[in-house]
């Protein structure tokens, strides 16, 4: 009767064997019975999804952004396109140098090798002295940016054999364009990984980032050696194959930049999002801003900013108040006075430019607010004589119902991503006197 009964009781446990990353990412591998032991799905999946952990980050896609994948997509192929250029340029560079020439001395083609790297050296050293402050709040420009630079520097390498008068100039300049590359790429690229990471997996995006990058720097490598054996020799195909790649290498970067749905509020996306909920009480979506944005340099789409009038590019943050001529400090002094008591910062606005003076006890959210109080002021300077009583209405009434929008529509909006605000003030409002030091 016991021994039935403990039958019974055994035929009715079932174990089950579940796999998976996390919690969001399990699958059964097998059911346990008291009998038997049957496995779900295939050896050959079980072993193909050990493969790709190595390759994407823990609990993929769900611990990442959704604009990850594509991102990572578009940009493996632009690694590609690089490494398989690169041995192009290097065999160039290598034979300006006197590669396999018996006229070549060794402590020559050192010493122009060590003059090369050492350009490139103080070139990131100012680069991020003059940009540094500056790579966060347009990660966009500055990415695509970044791998124009690396483009043209490679293409001083395969330049330099051409001018041998001018080769040292020549590789410097290159070695200088890419520095540029390595501080810029290598700075956005950390803020974009904050931007996928959503389980505070940002060391483990990095790290299967960086093995992404050894996969396709391997494959450009094999292919660049055939491509350089099969054109050496032949400067028309090896000039071909080198223009070819880089407008492949151009177009996957743009698309890749393209791809990035940024939640953080910078001086564009802040001036698009401020116009639009002006106009129609509404935020737009991080999806829709992202393709309003643009994420060429300013040189390359002033003409297109010109035609939009984009609010930012009216606004000056951070201004010095001894930069201030006699007409504008007595127009700060009277808004200091009737307008900005209790705030922590000014707003001066003459011909359309709304310069933002910042208190020096101002914090994050400060710096968020007045510049959507600039944003608000320079959509009133060709609507309204008194900006400064509108624009403050406009704030007292609509600007926490706009953060309590963004929020809901998945904006970050703890700060405002824009350089480093350097200069500030302090400013007394009393009865008898005013001063602003």
């Amino acid at each position: 009767m016991e021994t039935e009964e403990r039958k019974k009781n055994s035929s009715e446990v079932i174990v089950e064997e579940w796999s998976g990353s996390s919690s969001s990412k399990l699958s059964r591998t097998a059911t346990i019975t008291s009998l038997s032991i049957q496995r779900s799905g295939s050896r050959f999946s079980h072993v193909w999804g050990r493969i790709l952990q190595a390759f994407v980050p823990e609990g993929f896609p769900s611990s990442v952004t959704p604009d990850y994948a594509p991102f990572q997509l578009w940009d493996s192929l632009q690694g590609l396109s690089t490494y398989i250029r690169t041995m192009l340029s290097t065999q160039a560079l290598l034979s300006a140098i006197g590669v396999g020439e018996k006229s070549a001395t060794v402590i020559g083609a050192t010493f122009q090798w060590f003059l090369r790297d050492l350009t490139g050296m103080l070139g990131g050293v100012l680069f991020t002295f003059y940009q540094g402050s500056n790579l966060d709040s347009n990660a966009k420009m500055w990415r695509l940016v970044a791998d124009l630079m690396n483009d043209l520097g490679m293409l001083m390498d395969l330049v330099s054999p051409l001018f041998p008068s001018a080769f040292v100039l020549i590789v410097c300049l290159g070695s200088l364009s890419r520095s540029f590359t390595g501080v810029a790429s290598g700075a956005t690229r950390a803020a974009l990984t904050q931007h996928f990471a959503l389980q505070n997996n940002a060391a483990d995006i990095s790290a299967k980032e960086g093995s992404q990058e050894t996969v396709a720097t391997m494959v450009g490598m094999a292919f660049g050696m055939l491509l350089a054996r099969i054109t050496m020799g032949h400067s028309v195909a090896i000039w071909f194959s080198f223009l070819s790649l880089t407008m492949f290498h151009m177009y996957a970067n743009y698309r890749a930049v393209r791809c990035l749905i940024l939640t953080t509020l910078n001086s564009e996306r802040s001036s698009i999002l401020i116009e639009h909920f002006m106009e129609t009480g509404q935020v737009l979506s991080p999806q829709k801003v992202s393709k309003m944005e643009h994420v060429l340099p300013l040189w390359a789409s002033s003409w297109s900013l010109k035609n939009a009038k984009s609010l930012h590019t009216q606004i000056h943050l951070g201004v010095r108040v001894s930069s201030l001529d006699q007409l504008e400090m007595t127009d700060l002094l009277c808004s200091a006075e009737s307008h900005y008591k209790k705030a922590k910062y000014l707003l001066l606005e003459r011909k359309g430019i709304i310069s933002v003076i910042m208190h020096k006890d101002s914090t994050a959210s400060d710096v968020l607010q007045s510049f959507i109080h600039a944003l608000v002021m320079a959509n009133l300077v060709d609507k309204s004589r008194s900006i400064h009583l509108e624009s403050r209405s406009w704030m007292d009434k609509h600007y926490e119902v706009f953060l309590l929008k963004l929020q809901s529509s998945g904006w970050k909006t703890e700060r405002l991503l824009s350089p480093s605000i350097i200069w500030r003030a302090n400013w007394i409002c009393g009865s008898s006197d005013e001063k602003i030091d």
